[in-house]
């Protein structure tokens, strides 16, 4: 009973780990994951840089116009490894939904069937998720994307490429380091500072 027990549980890891047993992708277009945003100076529009709002210790930045994409933004890290590349989204010049049926083909060609659908259910926005364990055991999700009417997301095909971890490691860093000040600052001597109102009327409301 044990070994058909065993082939079964492993069946189940295989299944459940879905396409994070392919070679995980690092790179997408000219820009690659974890190297420095340093290195893409030609690439992008430093000048545009600015941090994610409620997520301010990554920072993203706008590529130029680029042979095959439209636009894109790069976010970056700046605490556990500043400039750091941690997502590469990009728009392709081709919005057309035949471009992006042939190249969901050739991305599950080379990495498999995709772990989540994360579309809407009436196919506004098509949207494939992939899952990934590089050997370095860095978490990295895939998503290619086809949308052709919601204004609030790109319109046209988009691909995102995310390191999830290094995220998470930054945010932690980023985390840590404004206790650490807020702390400093608590503990700082401060002066008392005297409000002009005297007697019960400093305690009352008005």
């Amino acid at each position: 009973m044990r070994k058909p027990f065993i082939l079964f549980a492993i069946v189940i890891v295989f299944w459940t780990c879905g396409t994070c047993l392919a070679d995980a992708p690092h790179q997408v277009g000219p820009f690659v994951l974890n190297h420095d945003i340093a290195d893409y100076k030609d690439y992008v529009i430093m000048e545009t840089a600015l941090p994610i709002r409620h997520m301010e210790n990554i920072e993203e930045v706008e590529t130029k116009p680029i042979e095959g994409f439209k636009s894109g933004i790069i976010a970056y890290a700046t605490c556990t490894a500043p400039g750091h590349i941690v997502r590469i989204k990009l728009k392709y010049t081709d919005s057309s939904k035949k471009f992006y049926d042939e190249l969901l083909k050739q991305i599950k060609g080379r990495f498999g069937e995709p772990s989540e659908y994360r579309g809407d259910p009436f196919h506004i926005i098509i949207a494939w998720k992939w899952s990934f364990v590089d050997k370095d055991n860095h978490s990295i999700s895939l998503t290619f994307q086809h949308n052709t009417m919601d204004a609030e997301e790109k319109i046209g095909n988009t691909i995102k490429l995310t390191m999830i971890d290094l995220i998470e490691n930054d945010q932690q860093c980023y985390k840590e380091k404004e206790l650490d000040q807020r702390e400093k600052l608590r503990q700082r001597k401060w002066e008392l500072v005297v409000p002009e109102l005297k007697g019960w009327d400093r305690f009352l409301p008005r």
